[in-house]
């Protein structure tokens, strides 16, 4: 198997460096390397998403009839890792990777246009609400209803760790429309505009520190009689069931996991130099030079799994059971590589308050990003549960691979 790239692929990975280089606001790249999520505020995602969508490159995986620049599984992968290299946040995923695919497939020839450009041109922000109090990972339980009553759907209820819906401009929903048959039936995929009378949104203020007005990044979301069209209904009435677990095949693949990771392990070795132990620089430590090898195997795996994943995108299949493959060790791999940022930094880890700015020249006692290692190991305990966690994606493998 040859890895390497073809000259032509190299001409296309230059031309993304040198364009972002020359494009992204350096403010953008400072706040998203001072995250502890890879997420940023979002006057900054917006500024950014609204550059790059003047290129026609927001949405990479979009194929052209819908807005997207119509790349192969590589030059979607070289993007990826560039934008990663050159330190840019999360864009919208609930955007862009997650109910664009749905509508595609499934969306009414209305909701295409309707929804399709405005997320292209970076007009409009998504959040996703699936998750509920006590549900758990067992999506299928959820309890939010809605009643048909003539032409709208009266929305009741609650979802919880809802990232962004604080600032986000429309919600795709789970909510239940009949009690009857198995859990999975029952359930219907709505469009529901967050400005609609009866919807409050509260943050959840996680154990990172981030508390500041604004900067937090979940949120739980409540619905009193709200209003939503029956014309926001995505598909058939009771079938959403099918339409949720076709997008959590892109919520648990396509996130980028191999080119965020191998910034992170660089930024890692980075971090590494600058602690000691024994008197001597850490990185003249065997038994930590023998983790640091291992961690870089192991992205090597992940980055090879979301090749395939990319691979499955460009023959227009779904992407399947890749993708659990994908966000099960994505995720595993994201977190070691914090846990090691934790060792690396030792006492140093523990002293952290809010998040600073990113033109902060307050320098942390232990040096420069120290006060970020802890944070950001905290953030990510989450990353094995959302959107699926590790033992449901093993559920899944077996099933499917073992037949179990």
């Amino acid at each position: 198997m040859d890895l390497r790239f073809t000259p032509e692929e190299l001409a296309f990975q230059r031309e993304v460096r040198e364009w972002i280089a020359a494009n992204m606001p350096k403010e953008v790249a400072e706040e998203s390397r001072r995250s502890r999520s890879s997420h940023v505020s979002r006057e900054r995602l917006v500024q950014w998403q609204r550059i790059l969508a003047s290129r026609g490159w927001l949405c990479p995986s979009w194929p052209k009839e819908h807005g997207g620049p119509g790349w192969n599984a590589t030059q979607k992968f070289i993007f990826e890792m560039e934008m990663a290299r050159a330190d840019s946040p999360y864009l919208s995923s609930f955007s862009i990777k997650m109910v664009a695919p749905v509508l595609m497939k499934y969306g009414s020839e209305a909701q295409k246009q309707r929804f399709l450009p405005r997320i292209a041109a970076a007009e409009e922000l998504w959040c996703q609400g699936y998750s509920e109090p006590g549900s758990g990972s067992d999506l299928a339980s959820l309890r939010t209803r809605a009643v048909r009553d003539g032409e709208h759907y009266v929305v009741n209820g609650q979802k919880i760790w809802t990232t962004n819906a604080h600032w986000a401009d429309w919600m795709f929903c789970l909510v239940r429309t009949s009690s009857e048959g198995k859990p999975q039936e029952g359930i219907s995929f709505l469009l529901i505009d967050m400005r609609t009378p009866g919807i409050k949104v509260e943050p959840i203020h996680m154990g990172d520190g981030t508390r500041a007005p604004g900067r937090h990044e979940v949120n739980q979301v409540f619905f009193t009689d709200v209003r939503v069209p029956v014309e926001n209904r995505v598909g058939e009435e009771n079938k959403g069931w099918t339409y949720a677990k076709y997008l959590l095949e892109f919520e648990r693949g396509g996130q980028a996991y191999g080119p965020r990771l191998r910034k992170a392990f660089h930024h890692l070795e980075e971090l590494a130099r600058t602690q000691t132990k024994d008197g001597k620089a850490l990185p003249e430590d065997a038994a930590w030079r023998e983790k640091m090898a291992a961690l870089q195997i192991e992205i090597d795996a992940v980055e090879m799994n979301e090749l395939s994943f990319y691979a499955s995108l460009k023959t227009g299949e779904a992407p399947g059971l890749m993708a659990s493959v994908v966000k099960m060790r994505g995720t595993e791999v994201g977190q070691k590589v914090t846990e090691l940022a934790v060792e690396a930094v030792a006492n140093y880890a523990q002293p952290f308050t809010e998040l600073r700015n990113y033109d902060s020249n307050i320098v942390p006692v232990g040096g420069e990003y120290v006060d970020d290692v802890a944070p950001r190991y905290v953030n990510q305990r989450k990353s094995t549960i959302y959107g699926g966690s590790s033992e449901v994606q093993r559920n899944i493998m077996a099933k499917a691979l073992l037949g179990l």
